[in-house]
């Protein structure tokens, strides 16, 4: 059985970053446009998760928790803005919505 190295977490958080990134700059729905980016998140902690294990540190996993915490409190207030922007507005497209015009 084939060990796991640094190069295939690296590997795994990259592919997992550029779906993110690809999927904030194609799509148009608001959800799905903050799912992107809640991926790209979790690629990054994955990144970081995978370097502080090879470093032997446990740094990097407090950190991490940190993060993931933080990321909690942005996912109540994201999806928050997103349910009231809804609601003002009648729809989640991206294109459709412009709050600077009255």
């Amino acid at each position: 059985m084939a060990e796991l190295t640094l190069n295939h977490y690296l590997i795994l958080s990259g592919v997992l970053f550029s779906i993110g990134v690809i999927g904030v700059l194609t799509r148009r729905n608001v959800i799905v446009v903050y799912m992107c980016i809640e991926l790209m998140f979790n690629a990054a902690n994955l990144m970081i998760i995978a370097f502080s294990n090879s470093l032997g540190d446990m740094t990097g996993h407090v950190f991490v928790f940190m993060v993931m915490a933080v990321a909690a409190a942005e996912a109540a207030v994201g999806l928050a803005i997103i349910i009231a922007l809804y609601r003002n507005k009648k729809t989640v497209d991206v294109d459709e919505v412009n709050l600077l015009k009255g």
